[in-house]
């Protein structure tokens, strides 16, 4: 857990916040945080090739209706 002692009368708001962030980014939790939120489960290599043919034709068969003025593209 984070602690950072209460703010002094004279302290500025700023400083206070750098403070903070300071002690958020030693202690790692936004670096955890962010390695868990890529975090994919593993696959193996033959569905990792499935998935990437189907994203192909996908795009392909996308390609294909913008080409013929079926859909708008972005």
């Amino acid at each position: 857990m984070i602690s950072v002692k209460r703010k002094d009368a004279k302290e500025a708001n700023e400083n206070l916040l750098r403070r903070f962030n300071r002690r958020v980014l030693q202690s790692g939790v936004v670096a955890k945080a962010k390695t868990a939120q890529r975090f994919s489960k593993p696959q193996s290599k033959r569905d990792r090739r499935n998935s990437a043919i189907v994203r192909d034709q996908r795009k392909a068969a996308k390609n294909l209706q913008i080409r013929l003025g079926l859909v708008k593209a972005k």
